[in-house]
């Protein structure tokens, strides 16, 4: 009966003049390119959030109205798509990938549109660079940092213990790499090697190979879960006996279906709760899914949906919403808790980094399974490296 009430307010809503019209917001989503694998999820995550919320009051009463476009993680699609949003009078954008939300970066900023994308990179957290980019997780180096942390914390021998690299040679797979180099060496890892593995790499016995050689005790990979996969089966096949952490692309609900047993052990970075962990949205969750499990990704598309909206919020509750009055809300925002979907969220003026804790996951029994939530300190110097 409330769903159905609240359906009812949302076309009252629809059906009323300009004093109730709704809040557009773009949607950049990759439902049939390379990387649909896990947008279709994370792109799900988004639109479900925003029924969740426009059934649950709208901002300030008004509901917000999404205008997706599947761009095939092409860019000039992205582009094209982006300029057919700004006609529409978006007030927000929710983006995806690298390519296409650096691509845009000069463009909301001129436009004054803030962006929610899935894209980390660091430099993407520095508002004198990209000021109006948004994101709800930690920035890859950020969350490498974690990782190695954890790692540290849990090593019991007296030697220092080995770290290796296996990541793709493009921007996405190098950009974390030397700030993890410096941090392992601050805590005291010894770095013996790295390789590159392809995105879409069938085989990485050459490159393990070379690292068996060294006997790495920890291979941090940050590829995405498929090439993950081939490395850990390969690894398993040549005796390997490594520890994997992978960034938050490199492994998810799938790895066990990619991997089977090599998965099992192991450890990976998320930036959000994994389905049916026991936080307080959780409940929510599985009411709006119908108690159908669904990928991490999902989770982190509908946290970045609803961080959104609580910017938004904040915005109306101050007059009207904007694209430069929704950043200004989001550079006040302290500590908003997405009912425990993810770590609490704050954005600064001169540092858009949502939060320094990362979550630390292992695989075992086939499934993923939450370790713990490692934070780090906020430091300046680290900012956009």
């Amino acid at each position: 009966m409330k769903r159905i009430i609240a359906l009812a307010m949302l076309a009252l809503f629809l059906s009323t003049g300009p004093a109730s019209a709704a809040y557009k917001v773009g949607v950049l989503s990759d439902l049939t390119g390379p990387t649909s694998s896990v947008g279709v999820s994370y792109a799900q995550g988004i639109k479900d959030c925003i029924t969740y919320v426009n059934e649950n009051g709208g901002i300030n009463g008004q509901p917000v109205e999404l205008i997706q476009v599947d761009y095939a993680y092409n860019v000039q699609q992205a582009l094209a798509a982006y300029k057919r949003f700004l006609s529409s009078g978006i007030v927000a954008l929710q983006g995806w990938g690298t390519g296409d939300t650096e691509a845009l970066v000069k463009f909301v900023a001129k436009d004054k549109i803030p962006v929610f994308s899935a894209s980390y990179s660091p430099h993407l957290m520095d508002p004198s660079k990209a000021p109006y980019n948004f994101t709800i997780s930690p920035d890859y180096s950020t969350q490498g940092r974690a990782g190695l942390k954890y790692l540290r914390e849990t090593w019991q021998q007296e030697r220092a213990p080995k770290l290796a690299f296996m990541f793709p040679d493009n921007p996405y797979g190098t950009v974390p790499i030397a700030a993890m180099k410096e941090y392992a060496a601050e805590l005291g890892f010894e770095v013996v090697g790295q390789e590159n593995v392809d995105l879409k790499a069938i085989d990485a016995t050459p490159q393990l190979l070379s690292l068996k050689k060294v006997e790495p005790d920890f291979i941090w990979t940050g590829g995405t879960t498929p090439s993950t996969a081939v490395i850990m089966k390969d690894a398993q096949k040549l005796g390997i006996a490594s520890t994997f952490l992978t960034n938050i692309w490199s492994s998810d609900e799938d790895i066990f279906k990619l991997a089977g047993e090599a998965a099992t052990g192991h450890f990976g970075i998320q930036a959000a709760a994994i389905y049916g962990q026991d936080v307080p949205g959780m409940a929510v969750i599985r009411n709006i899914t119908g108690d159908t499990p669904q990928m991490t990704h999902y989770l982190r598309g509908f946290v970045s949906a609803l961080v959104m909206c609580e910017g938004m919020k904040m915005a109306a509750a101050q007059g009207e919403v904007t694209g430069e009055s929704l950043k200004n809300a989001l550079e006040s925002m302290r500590d908003y808790d997405p009912m425990g979907l993810a770590p609490a969220v704050s954005f600064f003026e001169n540092d858009h980094r949502p939060n320094m804790a990362v979550n630390i996951c292992t695989f075992r029994e086939g499934k993923l399974e939450f370790v713990k939530t490692e934070t780090l300190e906020r430091k300046m110097e680290w900012l956009g490296q």
